[in-house]
């Protein structure tokens, strides 16, 4: 019986996302951190920051043009997990149509503000949210648990939990265990599913903590690697959701990718790139 992995573009078997949040100031000089490195990062963006700190042109000289995303994280930064449906509906909605005004295009990524949905109050239950946020056409939401080295992709984008926090004590430990995880061929079956590794902050930490050469290190530890997909929120979502929609032979020995993207697959450890519109062969 043949062993199917999803494998990033190029045939990466690792991936690597950042997020941060607030749309503050600060973002300038990390964005333009990121770029130094090859790294791209999503930033979650408040519509009332957006309106203090970013002109139109800024969008697209300092994110865009880097390669970075855009997201949603509330019009005014209330907990979705304590807000009635009509009130998250509208704090998503707001801060959505005001981001895509600002940026000129389509935003369908968001990080969940303050708490998230990691409290929930006023007998709100998490479907609900989940229900409303896709009528809102939101693709994914990142969640503000974390801490682990297990670098799984999410069963539920919507409470997509990230690695950790780029303050975490034990961040250099997860990078390392992330560095020299084992996809190769002789490696344990379960070893050889995709990693992700996603850090999450906010970049005015480093101000607060006079630690800008901190997310330097986290970089330049990171950087450069071939073996890597340097991605933003979305750009991981999309290629995974592409993944699921590849169709299958009923004996597993031809596959079709219906999707705009080409996709790599390893089967039995060797690996096949699948063209859009095309039909594979497995060997």
């Amino acid at each position: 019986m043949r062993s199917v992995f999803l494998r990033y573009p190029g045939g990466a078997a690792k991936a690597v996302t950042f997020s941060y949040d607030d749309g503050v100031r600060q973002d300038r000089r990390l964005a333009g951190i990121f770029a130094k490195y090859g790294i791209k990062a999503t930033f979650n963006f408040n519509s009332d920051s957006l309106r203090c700190y970013y002109s139109k042109e800024d969008m697209k000289d300092i994110f865009f043009s880097k390669g970075h995303e855009i997201a949603i994280h509330g019009a005014n930064h209330r907990a979705n997990g304590n807000m009635r449906p009509i009130e998250g509906i509208r704090d998503v909605l707001d801060c959505r149509l005001e981001l895509e005004e600002k940026c000129g295009r389509i935003i369908r990524g968001m990080a969940y503000p303050d708490t998230g949905i990691t409290q929930m109050g006023n007998f709100i239950k998490y479907e609900k949210i989940k229900s409303y946020l896709s009528e809102l056409d939101i693709a994914y939401s990142r969640s503000v648990d974390g801490g682990n080295d297990s670098f799984m992709l999410p069963e539920d984008f919507y409470n997509w939990i990230p690695t950790a926090h780029h303050n975490d004590p034990k961040i250099f430990e997860y990078i390392d265990s992330f560095l020299n995880w084992d996809i190769s061929e002789g490696a344990y079956h379960a070893r050889r599913i995709p990693r992700l590794l996603y850090i999450w902050g906010h970049s005015y930490e480093f101000d607060r903590d006079d630690n800008w050469d901190h997310i330097e290190d986290l970089c330049l530890r990171l950087a450069g690697r071939d073996d890597i997909w340097y991605a933003t929120n979305i750009e991981i979502y999309d290629y995974v959701e592409a993944y699921r929609s590849l169709r299958f032979s009923a004996n597993g020995h031809m596959v079709y990718n219906p999707t705009l993207y080409t996709i790599w697959i390893d089967v039995d450890s060797r690996l096949y790139s699948i063209p859009s519109g095309e039909t594979v062969v497995i060997e």
